[in-house]
């Protein structure tokens, strides 16, 4: 007969408490700032905010300013992107132009985010009734473009800039609460969850107190790429001519006013503001996807 080894119990893993906060790296900073992606992004994104507070102080020439005696002048070295029809500093408008878009596109992503993860807290945590109710005003105000719904409020509500954000805000809104719900419906019937029923706390408090901080980190991506599909999408509603009035530098009205000018060879007035939208959109986007994948880590 063989003898038989004993081993030892193997001890079983002490048992922490229900998890009521989502998982968050100390690190996530420092891992983030090792990405090239996300440095580039942040960099831009700090000139565009920097710019936005400080552009006209420190734009080289008055962004206002015209002077049709220097006006379509190519880029020189007394104006480095040029002069646009009215002689104004194509360089000094982008730079000024900043304010407008970047306060508009925050604002309206913020709502968007607060509307979006209420009613996405709701559809997930409740379920049945109040989630088919609302999944279904989901798609119906999902089932027409942004830019068609923008207008329609634009045109009956006025072109001013506090309805633009609520534009924003209400047109995202439902697009993260749908993200929201897919998240909550995973948590909700965690351990912690049910921990928190049995001690008899309220809906509210399980949804905003225990659920909101482990959907946390998606919430912060959703942010960012709402930020950046607002400036895109306030670009477009200031091209079309229902976004931020003259004469303000916004940079959709630079592209608006000047894209009439590239068939006559006069590039620059159009071309840098249309560089700048990009710009901000990319370096935000850089930002999001490189968050995404720390947080998914």
């Amino acid at each position: 007969m063989s003898d038989v080894v004993e081993l030892p119990p193997t001890p079983a893993p002490e048992a922490g408490p229900a998890r009521s906060a989502g998982k968050r790296n100390p690190h996530i900073l420092r891992v983030l700032f090792r990405r090239p992606a996300f440095v580039v992004g942040v960099v831009v994104l700090a000139w565009w905010v920097l710019c936005a507070i400080c552009g006209e102080w420190i734009a080289p020439h008055d962004p206002y300013r015209t002077d049709v005696t220097t006006a379509l002048q190519p880029p020189s070295l007394e104006h480095l992107f040029g002069t646009d029809s009215l002689g104004r500093d194509v360089l000094s408008r982008v730079m000024a132009g900043s304010q407008s878009i970047l306060t508009i596109s925050l604002l309206g992503a913020i709502l968007a985010i607060v509307l979006g993860t209420a009613i996405g807290l709701a559809m997930g945590y409740f379920g049945k009734f109040v989630d088919q109710a609302l999944s279904r005003l989901a798609e119906a105000v999902m089932a027409l473009p942004n830019v068609v719904l923008a207008l329609l409020a634009l045109t009956a509500l006025g072109r001013t800039d506090a309805t633009l954000i609520i534009v924003v805000g209400g047109g995202f809104g439902w697009v993260v609460a749908r993200t929201i719900r897919s998240a909550v419906l995973v948590e909700r019937n965690s351990d912690y969850v049910a921990s928190a029923r049995v001690r008899g706390e309220n809906a509210l408090y399980i949804m905003f107190g225990e659920i909101l901080p482990n959907v946390f980190p998606i919430i912060i991506v959703e942010f960012t790429v709402r930020v950046g599909l607002a400036i895109f999408s306030v670009a477009s509603l200031s091209f079309l001519g229902f976004g931020v009035q003259p004469p303000s530098p916004d940079w959709g009205l630079q592209v608006a006013s000047s894209y009439s000018l590239l068939a006559a060879g006069y590039w620059w007035p159009a071309l840098f503001p249309s560089l700048a939208i990009a710009s901000l959109v990319i370096a935000i986007y850089l930002i999001a996807e490189t968050a995404r994948e720390a947080l998914e880590r």
